[in-house]
């Protein structure tokens, strides 16, 4: 079985939290297909290509280079799914061969939590609040930075969770 070391899109590195290389063998013919745990934000730059410069690098030192399709499921771990077909099936004798019909299918998620993704890159989202507050409290918030206004809500979100932690 052959282990992806690294993946380039469109010549950048991009960090994978785990993948699997195979050859899916179907009644049209055979496809090269690359599946990609990545981050949020990894799967909200490309989401919208329809095609992507991939290089691979194996663990055997071994380098594939291919434009392939992606496609982007929802639900579950962020993921790309890239695929391409395969005129010459014996350049990859050496990566699984799937069908429709396998036992065995490639569980590309299998030991990787979205926590765990997280961790390396959280993606930051932007969110409007429409609160009622005394005045001198608007007046102070509106003297305040952005930055510093979501370094202030940051951390009191987290401390709110640390208390509900404790009392549970």
């Amino acid at each position: 079985m052959a282990v992806v070391k690294s993946v380039k899109v469109d010549g950048e590195n991009i960090y994978i939290f785990n993948s699997v290389i195979y050859i899916f063998e179907s009644s049209a013919g055979y496809t090269l297909e690359l599946d990609l745990i990545v981050s949020e934000i990894t799967v909200k730059k490309y989401k919208q290509e329809q095609t992507l410069i991939i290089e691979v690098e194996l663990e055997d030192g071994r380098m594939i280079d291919s434009i392939m399709h992606l496609q982007t499921l929802q639900g579950g771990l962020p993921q790309l799914n890239l695929f391409c077909d395969v005129v010459d099936i014996d350049e990859y004798d050496d990566l699984d061969k799937v069908n429709e019909n396998s036992s065995w299918f490639p569980n590309v998620e299998e030991g990787i939590t979205l926590e765990e993704i997280r961790k390396v890159e959280m993606p930051v989202e932007p969110i409007s609040l429409k609160l009622t507050l005394p005045i001198d409290q608007v007046e102070w918030l509106k003297k305040q930075k952005k930055k510093e206004l979501n370094q202030l809500f940051s951390e009191m979100i987290y401390e709110q969770w640390k208390k509900e932690i404790k009392e549970i």
